[in-house]
């Protein structure tokens, strides 16, 4: 039973399956005040198919090529929609997450250019985020979790954090040492990594990190994204002028320098709890 004041949000729940709760069973989500002593649900099924894709890169480990060190984000959006009051009905996703798929461009581009990581690095822009995370479970699916070392999710960057400019938080800070490890590594740096502000929105089962996390793997999201207050969040206004460039590549670099000694093979995060 969900209350009416999240009605908002509601749609937002058929990204959730059964991996996401501790008991698995079939989901059937109500938007309601009340709590009826007994339920009756009608329901119809339409199928449709809808060809869609991953885009994949791999750059081959020089000693642990059958560790994997994962940079991921979401290329897709919400679409095309009703049209707002400007007659907009695009929504472009400019940081939502063209931003992360930028990211992830970036840094295989700087990690290929060195060319020097022990481990296999995989870069990966996921489809259907939006419509429940298709994409990510279907990759997690393509590789056995135990090779998979650590992923960095890179999920909405493209403005400040709470905390200002030269900081990010990491989602499920405490289910691994993940966080410690990135923020020893930028030792002397001004920037910080913190843990997600916002733990009442679940947001580490709420991305593309949490198929593979709920196997096991320090699967983190990386984002700065104030889900109290972010004016352009799922609205056609997420436009690539709302975006704070400099600020973007301080994140993109900070996670180059920071994710180097799990690169390297130097430091491998522990692993976090499996949910059954």
């Amino acid at each position: 039973m969900v209350d009416t004041s999240f009605a908002k949000s509601f749609q937002r729940l058929r990204r959730f399956n059964s991996e996401t709760f501790e008991v698995k069973a079939l989901l059937v989500f109500v938007l309601s005040n009340e709590n009826p002593a007994t339920y009756h649900f009608e329901i119809k099924n339409e199928i449709t198919s809808s060809a869609l894709a991953n885009v994949v890169g791999v750059l081959p480990g020089k000693s642990k090529t059958n560790e994997y060190v994962i940079f991921s984000a979401h290329y897709d959006h919400l679409g095309v929609g009703k049209p707002d009051a400007k007659g907009d009905s695009i929504y472009n996703g400019a940081n939502d997450d063209a931003s992360g798929s930028t990211a992830v461009i970036m840094l295989a581009k700087y990690f290929s250019q060195l060319n020097n990581n022990e481990r296999t690095l995989i870069f990966v822009t996921f489809t259907a985020e939006e419509i429940g995370g298709f994409g990510s479970q279907y990759f997690s699916k393509q590789i056995d979790p135990e090779k998979a070392i650590a992923m960095f999710n890179i999920e909405m960057i493209g403005t400040d954090s709470k905390w200002g400019n030269n900081s990010a938080y990491i989602t499920g800070y405490e289910k691994s040492d993940f966080g410690m490890i990135l923020q020893s590594s930028l030792e002397g740096s001004s920037f910080h990594f913190e843990p997600d502000p916002y733990p009442e929105q679940n947001l580490f089962y709420r991305s593309d990190n949490a198929t593979l996390a709920a196997l096991g793997v320090p699967a983190h999201t990386i984002s700065t994204s104030k889900m109290d207050n972010e004016p352009n969040y799922h609205k056609q206004s997420d436009e690539i002028s709302t975006l704070d460039m400099n600020n973007m590549a301080e994140i993109i670099e900070a996670i180059a320098i920071s994710s180097k000694t799990i690169v390297s093979g130097k430091d491998t995060p522990t692993r976090v709890e499996k949910r059954n």
